[in-house]
């Protein structure tokens, strides 16, 4: 595609602004530790909640996001699930409390405040920060992989002429973008971030409604229904998907047999399930938790996830209805000549059909998409090489301009492995599902155990974590050798999970429990409910003023009404775009009704501290 020079000179405009302020903003940022990952612990939480939705409104993520709705319709809001998006339901609810009470800097900090700071704990401490920086480098290869694609096709430049490869065009572009963006990131921390990405989500919210309200205007609903085979716009399916793209784009079938869903009722339970298990656990040690380790108090935790839900869902989804239907119409002769159509790359493509001038707009919100997740994954590497490495082990007198520098020379060297990593990589969907699939199989039951069940140790952790992580680096290449063909990392689950259970048993009980004193301090402060009562009558027989949490029932039904009130903000704006306003009509009386509940049921009762 061929920029017009107002759209080229927008996007320049946006990177020199974006880079200056975050760069201005960086002295706040450089205090201590505290202050460059946290910022301080004082920021409001509204700010926290958009610079978090900010975070999660990557460029990779909605490109695959488009990507699945336009082959798999409405069937295709299930499809986040193997994040989870639900998460953050849990989040609200009570996740994000009772992290917050741990008051600590890092996930791996917050080791010490369960398993104390014996070999075991010591262990467990290691075994995250393991998982964090796996984690944090396969993130930062899904996004070089997303925003090398994009920028292959949208901006004009040529750098060499090789399209595959370790020299490719898209490459190159992805190195320069992530170089540019790591720059304030890496300069002021958290602050940088957070600022930043409240100017990105407002540039991404008017982008969202741009290309909503202009697919509306340029698609009507019988050019989509003659696009689309019977059941696209349904969200409803049996074992099967129930979807043939044969008599329309028979390219789009052999694209759901490449990512392994035709048995859609069997991933779904796997989502599902896995999901609930993920979302128990915790966030992964990445943005996601340090923002609710940034907030001031256990009440602004959840309340900004809570915000991250009805931020995020609407504009996001009104976009990518948008990109969606205009590709439906538009797009379909070019992808009818193409023997193998790359359907991740339908957002860029997509955008030749919209006005010059706006063109610009957009690809500067869909670039500071991309800049605000980069920037947030970036930001939580370093803190657990420094802060949980560094001085823990090494250093623990270090000074606070030592400690801030060192975290910026981490953070290049993170950059650079994850760019190593996503020059080997090929699809998006395939990293996307190495992560959430895989990676987080060996992550769950570990962090699970921690919260529920007080015989759960150090030992048990570490072997947990370690026999997770090792399995999901393994068991996929296994598979594919016997089977031949690539599996969808999502039916591997069961297996990675199974054999972190394993290493999560032996260990517990291989070895002595934590130390009593650790457990009561942990169970008082975090007061979790679940397996606790041996620890709980101790602390109730010292403290009989002391109010377990009985709130398993009020947070389970919370939980069910807010994954649907979620649903609903996804649904909705699709719904919109597509003009079916019986479905609207519907959806708004759910959205209603489920806002209630919540808010007698959980906003009204959230701590106060």
């Amino acid at each position: 595609m061929k920029l017009h020079p107002l759209d080229t000179a927008i996007i320049l405009i946006y990177f020199v602004f974006a880079i200056s302020a975050g760069i201005w903003v960086a002295r706040r940022g450089a205090k201590d530790l505290n202050s460059y990952f946290l910022g301080g612990k004082n920021l409001p939480w509204y700010y926290l909640g958009v610079s978090n939705a900010s975070g999660m409104f990557d460029i990779s993520g909605t490109m695959w996001l488009v990507y699945v709705l336009f082959i798999y319709g409405l069937k295709s809001i299930w499809l986040p699930w193997v994040w989870p998006t639900f998460n953050q339901i849990f989040l609200m609810i009570f996740v994000s409390a009772w992290l917050r009470r741990s008051n600590v800097l890092t996930g791996a900090e917050w080791i010490q405040t369960r398993f104390g700071r014996g070999t075991g704990a010591n262990l467990a401490h290691l075994s995250v920060v393991l998982f964090a920086l796996v984690n944090v480098v396969g993130m930062l290869a899904y996004g070089f992989k997303g925003i090398g694609k994009f920028a292959d096709v949208m901006l004009p430049w040529r750098f060499t002429d090789h399209t595959d490869g370790l020299f490719s065009n898209s490459n190159i572009y992805a190195i320069i973008i992530l170089s540019l963006t790591s720059v304030y990131a890496i300069k002021g921390g958290m602050v940088s971030v957070v600022i930043t990405e409240v100017m990105q989500f407002t540039i991404l919210t008017l982008t969202s409604i741009i290309i909503g309200l202009f697919a509306m205007f340029k698609v009507s609903p019988d050019m989509i229904k003659s696009a689309v085979p019977a059941g696209w716009t349904s969200p409803f399916f049996g074992v099967h998907l129930g979807l043939d793209w044969s008599g329309i784009l028979p390219q789009a079938n052999a694209a759901i047999q490449q990512d392994g869903n035709g048995l859609f009722g069997i991933i779904f339970g796997l989502m599902f399930f896995k999901g609930v298990m993920a979302s128990l656990a915790g966030p992964a040690p990445n943005y996601d938790m340090q923002r609710v380790l940034a907030t001031r108090n256990t009440r602004e935790a959840s309340l900004m996830s809570g915000l991250v839900n009805v931020v995020l869902m609407f504009p996001r989804y009104f976009m990518i209805a948008g990109l969606t239907v205009l590709a439906l119409v538009f797009f379909m002769p070019q992808l009818h000549n193409m023997a193998k159509p790359d359907f991740e790359e339908l957002l860029p493509n997509v955008l030749q059909y919209v006005p010059s001038g706006v063109v610009g707009l957009l690809l500067a919100g869909l670039i500071a998409a991309f800049m605000s997740n980069f920037a947030a994954t970036l930001n939580a590497a370093p803190a657990y090489l420094v802060n949980d490495i560094y001085k823990r082990f090494i250093n623990p007198q270090s000074a606070p301009r030592t400690d801030v520098f060192l975290s910026r020379v981490a953070s290049v060297v993170v950059l650079a492995v994850g760019i190593l990593f996503g020059l080997l990589t090929t699809r998006i969907t395939d990293v996307m599902m190495w992560i959430v699939g895989a990676l987080y199989g060996g992550y769950v039951m570990a962090n699970v155990l921690k919260w529920i069940w007080w015989r759960f140790n150090g030992y048990g952790y570490f072997y947990g974590m370690l026999a997770g992580i090792v399995s999901a680096m393994i068991v996929p290449s296994i598979v594919q050798n016997i089977v031949g063909y690539r599996v969808n990392a999502l039916y591997l689950f069961p297996i990675i999970l199974g054999v972190s259970i394993i290493g999560c048993v032996a260990g517990t009980f291989g070895s002595e429990p934590e130390e009593e004193a650790t457990l009561k301090h942990f169970y008082k402060s975090v007061r979790p409910w679940g397996f606790w009562g041996p620890i709980r009558e101790k602390v109730i027989a010292e403290d009989p003023a002391f109010k377990p949490n009985r709130d398993f029932g009020r947070d389970t039904l919370n939980v069910m009404v807010g994954i649907i009130w979620q649903l609903t903000m996804v649904t909705m704006p699709i719904y919109i775009v597509l003009r079916q306003w019986n479905a609207v009509a519907l959806i708004g009386v759910l959205f209603i009704a489920t806002s209630t509940i919540l808010k007698f049921n959980w906003y009204d009762k959230l701590e106060t501290t």
